[in-house]
Formats: structure tokens, C-alpha cells, sequence
């Protein structure tokens, strides 16, 4: 007989990875006709808070190194939707900008978060209840990456 903390359905990471991939998916046909991936979609909302970034923050906003992070932008570079350059105060800095297309992209993908957001409204998640999911989540991505919540800087 299997103990209750070893069954599937009483994980909270298995509810967690279910959850995140089925969203990912979600999103794949929304992204796709403008040829991105759910990655490069995630770069672009950090370059359209803020544009002109290096690396390194733009890596630190996604919680991802930036040995991930360089391979993705470098397809992003060649695709036309950004520009890496070296700092201008400090050459061992890139720094990444969106180009006219990056630019563009936004107004194309304007109707992406309210769609997503439609997909998951559901009984128990209201545009209510949102903010305390979120909060929650949150929660939880802080104890687990050392205290830092999404959108704060490290320390």
C-alpha cells in the first residue's frame, strides 16, 4: 500500500508542472503564427517594459541563466526582433534592444494575455480571485529562488 505523500495526485509540484505546461500549450497556436516560441514571447514583454536591457537583467527578470538566455536571443537577433550590442559604458555588457518588429509585435500579440486569461477563468479562478493566485504563486517563487519575488531585482 502506498503511503499518501507519495501519491501523484498529492503533489503540489505535479499540479504545478501540469498546470505551466498545459498554459504553454495554450499559448502555442496564439504565438506560432507570428513564428515564436513561448520563450521568446517571454522576452519580449521584459524588452516592452523595458526596452534597451542587458542580458544578464533580462535573464535575472525570467529567473533563467544567461547561458539560456543567449542562445534564445541570438535566434530572436537573426529572426529581425532585436539588436545585441556591447555597452557603451561597459563592452563586456550587451545590451539587447527591440527593433521595429520587436516593436511591432506587441500590437500584433495585443489580444495574447486576455485570451490566456479567458482560458483559465474557471470556478475556482476569477478575475477575482486572480490577485490572490498570484500572490500565492509568488509566495512560492520567492521561497524557492532565495526571498525574490517575480519583477524584483536580486540583491
Amino acid at each position: 500500500m502506498i503511503r499518501e505523500e507519495f501519491k501523484l495526485d498529492n503533489q503540489l509540484c505535479f499540479r504545478l508542472y501540469t498546470a505551466s505546461r498545459l498554459l504553454t500549450q495554450a499559448y502555442h497556436p496564439l504565438l506560432s503564427e507570428h513564428g515564436l516560441t513561448y520563450p521568446q514571447y517571454l522576452v519580449l514583454l521584459a524588452l516592452w517594459e523595458k526596452d534597451a536591457q542587458p542580458v544578464n537583467d533580462i535573464a535575472k527578470r525570467l529567473f533563467l541563466e544567461t547561458n539560456t538566455v543567449t542562445p534564445l536571443l541570438q535566434r530572436m537577433e537573426k529572426e529581425g526582433m532585436l539588436i545585441r550590442k556591447k555597452g557603451e559604458k561597459d563592452a563586456r555588457q550587451m545590451i539587447v534592444s527591440l527593433t521595429g518588429k520587436g516593436k511591432a509585435l506587441q500590437r500584433k500579440l495585443a489580444g495574447v494575455p486576455f485570451t490566456l486569461g479567458n482560458a483559465v477563468i474557471c470556478d475556482s479562478v476569477t478575475p477575482e480571485s486572480t490577485p490572490d493566485l498570484f500572490r500565492m504563486l509568488d509566495d512560492i517563487i520567492a521561497k524557492l529562488s532565495g526571498d525574490r519575488k517575480p519583477g524584483q531585482a536580486r540583491a
